[in-house]
């Protein structure tokens, strides 16, 4: 069931997609244009001219917010499998479920009594 022969589809739409690739770079070089001025050396972020050091310092708040939304925002993901299977898992994932949230509310109320969700400055 598991011969070699059943991966060759495989390997071989990956050498097609890493060809491709490497075509494109490879063609890109050459057909592309060579003239550098200091309008295209220029640094652009979504239509707004540079304006001084990009090494100003950024709150930390804003840093705490960014991981802690992926944070939760994953934690989520592992709710599926649960949803999903709930039937077949029974009392023990039930239980299992429930010392999921169990460790997700502590860590929430952790960060809740740090002060990472306060923006008063």
């Amino acid at each position: 069931m598991n011969a070699p022969a059943n991966y060759l589809p495989i390997l071989i739409q990956a050498a097609v997609a890493l060809g491709f690739v490497v075509f494109v770079l490879i063609v890109t070089h050459i057909l592309g244009p060579y003239k550098k001025t200091k309008n295209k050396q220029d640094n652009f972020e979504c239509g707004i001219e540079a304006k001084g050091n990009a090494r100003i310092p950024f709150s930390v708040k804003y840093f705490m917010t960014a991981i802690l939304f992926v944070l939760f925002d994953v934690e989520i993901i592992f709710f599926y499998p649960y949803a999903v299977n709930f039937k077949e898992m029974g009392q023990a994932g039930f239980f299992a479920v429930l010392m999921f949230v169990g460790f997700f509310m502590i860590g929430f109320l952790y960060v809740l009594k740090k002060g990472a969700f306060e923006w008063d400055d």
